[in-house]
């Protein structure tokens, strides 16, 4: 059989599948390797992994891709986002460095509040044309999936105009998007003496109307999530039940942001509605870990965060994994916390402060992270009939990932079956019929 339209890559040092689903507790880690291993791909999706040998042997006329001994492994899924808005916040991050903290910045007009002002303004081609450079710098870093949210604008007009760039990107470039509906980022300068008033508005006519919008230019599309910034300063726990219940109501799945900075009981409330994740997770309680391991609800730690702040506390995953949770990593991208794009160096922090292996931190950032997607049965491990979303690396050694950081490992991208250079040094392959 020669059929023009498969390719297996071979010669993998590590081919690391992730397969068998979500990592829960201290299973996290199991990477699925197969040594000199090979994946065959036909069009979008894969067909099969095995050796190198076995697959070489039982497809001889397929065309090859030779990975030259080194890792192949799945592509970073990035499950929490901010990767849409205008403009900058370098003066806030000097006034941090003065000692000003987030909340006393957000408190004084500053934080979510100057880049809301900056995205109101922003037209549609503007919005794109900035978060394409972020977006291609994630891709070329190993991201493969990225979950983006809205809630720079926090009016209906410019929150569709959000979505309508997040639709835009998806269609044209290669990283794909998943889109979170974050009206509830924070209080609008409008309403700050009002937040009730903001509520509902949120409840009555933004949520309502996002899924008109949707249902009318989304082409088919599932639902975006739907999530909510329940945190002191934003959204407090009865409201962003109320926001997150209405949300439901409407049919949306759900994400909370929580416990960044106080425990206000947002991760239970999220394991109790069956969010798809809840997020941050740096001041969780013991009681609400309990909840989160007893549910589905996949814990996502973003140690971008804590660390663009200078923040001594992050996610306690140990107590999570003991728990029998799942966790999963993201990198928060965002103007003011976290404005980084990698995945690896995530995982390099996640190994430093975590105290995640590599391998825990790989399985985070894929499978688990498709989970807090809920996209784990088509993307985040390589297995057959998933999609064929994979990364081949400049190292033989998968613990190169965690163990180095501020470089970028990856040399290819294999995103839906099309092999992207991701770099101008990047070797050629190998990719001849056999």
């Amino acid at each position: 059989m020669n059929d023009k339209s498969q390719v297996v890559i071979h010669n993998a040092g590590q081919l690391l599948t992730l397969a068998g689903g979500a990592q829960r507790g201290t299973q996290l880690g199991e990477l699925g390797i197969i040594e000199n291993g090979a994946v065959l791909l036909e069009g979008e999706q894969i067909l099969e992994t095995a050796t190198s040998d076995s697959l070489l042997k039982k497809y001889p006329r397929v065309k090859r891709v030779d990975a030259r001994g080194c890792v192949l492994m799945p592509g970073f899924v990035d499950p929490h986002t901010h990767l849409v808005w205008a403009g900058d916040r370098a003066g806030e991050f000097a006034l941090r460095l003065q000692g000003k903290s987030y909340l006393e910045i957000l408190a004084a007009g500053g934080g979510i509040l100057s880049t809301v002002a900056a995205t109101r303004k922003a037209t549609i081609p503007e919005l794109v044309a900035q978060t394409r450079v972020r977006a291609w710098n994630a891709f070329q870093n190993g991201t493969t999936t990225a979950e983006v949210k809205t809630g720079y604008g926090l009016t209906r007009e410019s929150e569709l105009k959000q979505l309508e760039a997040i639709l835009a990107l998806d269609e044209t470039d290669p990283l794909e998007l998943i889109p979170t509906f974050l009206g509830a980022h924070a209080i609008p300068p409008e309403y700050q003496d009002a937040a009730s008033d903001y509520v509902e508005l949120l409840c009555q006519e933004m949520i309502p109307a996002v899924k008109s919008w949707w249902i009318n230019h989304a082409h088919g599309r599932p639902l975006p999530f739907v999530d909510v910034f329940c945190e002191k300063g934003a959204f407090n726990l009865a409201q962003s039940r109320l926001i997150l219940e209405t949300a439901q109501n409407w049919g949306f799945p759900l994400k909370i942001h929580a416990d960044e900075f106080e425990n206000l009981g947002g991760a239970a409330l999220a394991a109790e509605l069956g969010a798809a994740s809840a997020d941050h997770l740096v001041k969780t309680s013991s009681e609400d870990i309990t909840a989160l391991a007893n549910s589905a609800t996949v814990a996502v730690s973003l140690p971008g965060t804590p660390f663009g702040l200078g923040e001594p506390e992050y996610t306690p995953a140990r107590q999570i994994l003991d728990a029998g949770g799942l966790l999963s990593l993201a990198t928060d991208t965002n103007p003011g916390t976290s404005w980084c794009e990698s995945m690896q160096f995530i995982l390099a922090l996640a190994c430093r402060k975590l105290g995640l292996t590599p391998a825990q931190a790989i399985a985070a950032a894929t499978i688990n992270a498709a989970a807090a997607l809920n996209c784990q049965d088509r993307i985040g491990s390589l297995e057959p009939g998933k999609q064929a979303d994979i990364l081949i690396l400049s190292v033989d050694d998968f613990r190169h990932l965690g163990y180095r950081f501020g470089t970028n490992l990856v040399t290819h991208v294999v995103k839906r079956g099309r092999i992207y250079p991701v770099t101008p040094t990047a070797p050629e392959i190998t990719n001849r019929p056999g």
